[in-house]
């Protein structure tokens, strides 16, 4: 599948971004399968863009 594109920087990522900071903190203990299988099935989906960063305030 192929998602739109938008430039970031000189890197061309997917239009659409996974947020992952709760796959590991924030909202409690993070569940590694099911990390997991998110991550891939957003890689088969076309998703290019992780948003792995740390909420601060």
């Amino acid at each position: 599948m192929s998602l739109p594109t938008r430039k970031l920087g000189e890197l061309t990522v997917s239009a659409q971004g996974l947020g992952c900071m709760g796959m590991s903190q924030s909202y409690g203990a993070g569940d590694d399968t099911e990390s997991i299988a998110t991550l891939r099935r957003a890689v088969e989906l076309g998703v290019t863009l992780l948003d792995t960063s740390v909420s601060t305030v």
